[in-house]
């Protein structure tokens, strides 16, 4: 009997342990930076797309700071599939750029001055 409760207590701490290193599952919040996004219709424009990605919950983009914070729920998507997302609506996210096709339907106003969109103000 005692070789069994022993068995049982040394089964459940490795459950434990087990279970402290799997990952939290549950909502994320990441800053992305995203300095192509220089206006309201930027903003308005990733906030929208952002809508349609599986598992975010909310997008919010700060045109000032060149940042976007994101809210996603960690089960359905991740930070990779969050920034290709908004590559893909035509913006660079960190270190990936934006989608060649999606950046060229962006009206001029969104584009980066060498592409012929406004100055960067200093």
């Amino acid at each position: 009997m005692k070789k069994i409760i022993l068995l049982l207590l040394v089964s459940f701490g490795f459950m434990s342990v087990s279970n402290a290193q799997a990952k939290k599952k549950g909502y994320e919040t990441v800053t992305i930076k995203t300095p192509g996004a220089s206006c309201e219709l930027c903003k308005s424009r990733i906030e929208t797309y952002m809508l349609r990605e599986e598992g975010v919950t909310k997008t919010v983009v700060d045109f000032k700071r060149g940042t976007t914070k994101v809210t996603f729920w960690n089960e359905k998507t991740n930070i990779e599939n969050v920034r290709i997302a908004i590559a893909n609506a035509g913006y660079d996210a960190d270190d990936v750029t934006a989608n060649p096709d999606s950046y060229k339907m962006l009206p001029r106003s969104c584009k980066k001055p060498e592409d012929g969109g406004p100055a960067k103000k200093p």
